[in-house]
């Protein structure tokens, strides 16, 4: 998928945005987002609306913060 919403972080690396389902303990489903190195199913196009993409400062991994 070549227009998976991608970033690259101060390190130089590149991620890109996924969503899943999961299912909770209490049997609640929550949609969650992370970033991996390498496009898998589930890729974004683009960020979500109401979200903003930042960096952790210790390891350079890029997050979801809400705006």
């Amino acid at each position: 998928m070549a227009d998976a919403y991608s970033y690259t972080n101060s390190k130089g690396q590149t991620y890109y945005l996924h969503t899943r389902e999961v299912t909770l303990k209490n049997g609640r489903v929550q949609r969650i987002y992370f970033f991996a190195r390498d496009v898998r199913s589930g890729a974004l196009a683009s960020v979500p609306a109401g979200y903003m993409v930042m960096e952790t400062k210790r390891t350079g991994m890029p997050v979801l913060k809400k705006s």
